[in-house]
C-alpha cells in the first residue's frame, strides 16, 4: 500500500510540473492544477508546498501563481548542457584513455554535487570498479568533484561545504576539514588528488574546465587503483589531463 501511495504521489508531482513547465513561463492557479490533476484543492496545496520547498516550483508573492523553480531550471541545464557535452568531449575522453591506459571521467556540477556524464574505460590490464556513469557524489569527493570545488571563491565554497558537511562521513570518513585541505592543496598545486573517498582503493587526478566567462563548468579525471596512482604516476599524467582539459575547454 504504501509504495502504492508513493508511486501515485510521485505521479501527481510529475504530473504538476509538466502542466507548469507548458505555460513557458506564464504562472499557473493553484485552481487550474488542481482542475488539470482532477485533485481537490487541498491536496494539491499540500503537493505544490513540497515542490516548492524542493526548488521545483516557485510561487510569486504577489500573484500567489506557480512557476518552475530554480532547481527545476539546472536540471535542465544540466540535462542538455550532458547531453552537448558527451558528445563533443568523448574524442578527447578516448585519447586520454588510450595514452594513459586508465579511465577517464568528464563530470559537471549539479548544485551541490558533481554528476559524471561520460567515462571511457582504460586499457591497463588491471581496471577497478569505478565511479558508474550517472553518478552523482557531493563536491570534493570525486577528483572531477574536487577540481569543481576548488574552482569555486572562498565564499561559494563555504556555502557549498556547510551544506554538504552531513554528507561526508559517508565518504571514508570524510571530514569538512580534511576536504578544506584537499582544496587547498589543489588551488596550490594546480591540479585535484583525492582517493579512497568515492570508491575504495582507487585514487583519481582532475583537472577543471572553465568557460569564457571563468566559471568552471565542467571537470575532467582519470583514475586507477591506489597502488597504481603514484607521485610519479600522477606527474606523468598530469600532461595528458591537461592537454584533454584545453581539447574540451576549445569546445565549451
Amino acid at each position: 500500500m504504501t509504495s502504492i501511495s508513493g508511486t501515485q504521489t510521485i505521479s501527481r508531482a510529475v504530473g504538476a510540473l509538466r502542466l507548469v513547465a507548458a505555460r513557458h513561463g506564464k504562472a499557473v492557479r493553484l485552481a487550474d492544477i488542481a482542475e488539470a490533476l482532477a485533485l481537490p484543492r487541498p491536496t494539491v496545496h499540500r503537493l505544490l508546498q513540497a515542490l516548492v520547498e524542493e526548488g521545483l516550483l516557485a510561487r510569486d508573492r504577489s500573484s500567489r501563481r506557480y512557476v518552475l523553480g530554480s532547481f527545476s531550471l539546472e536540471l535542465g541545464l544540466v540535462s542538455a548542457r550532458s547531453l552537448t557535452m558527451h558528445q563533443q568531449c568523448r574524442p578527447a575522453l578516448q585519447q586520454l584513455a588510450e595514452r594513459t591506459g586508465d579511465t577517464s571521467f568528464l563530470f559537471v556540477r549539479s548544485a551541490n554535487d558533481s554528476v559524471c556524464i561520460d567515462r571511457v574505460q582504460g586499457t591497463f590490464p588491471i581496471q577497478t570498479p569505478s565511479v558508474p556513469l550517472g553518478a552523482r557524489h557531493p563536491l570534493g569527493i570525486t577528483a572531477g568533484g574536487l577540481a569543481l570545488f576548488a574552482a569555486l571563491d572562498d565564499a561559494d565554497a563555504e556555502q557549498v561545504l556547510a551544506d554538504i558537511d552531513p554528507l561526508l562521513h559517508a565518504y571514508g570518513r570524510m571530514t569538512g576539514d580534511e576536504l578544506l585541505r584537499l582544496r587547498r592543496l589543489a588551488r596550490t598545486t594546480g591540479h585535484a588528488l583525492i582517493g579512497n573517498r568515492a570508491v575504495p582503493g582507487v585514487t583519481g587526478v582532475g583537472l577543471p574546465i572553465f568557460a569564457p566567462t571563468g566559471s568552471a563548468v565542467a571537470a575532467v579525471a582519470v583514475a586507477s587503483t591506489s597502488e597504481r596512482m603514484t607521485a610519479a604516476r600522477v606527474a606523468e599524467i598530469l600532461p595528458d589531463l591537461r592537454a584533454a582539459a584545453d581539447a574540451i575547454t576549445r569546445l565549451t
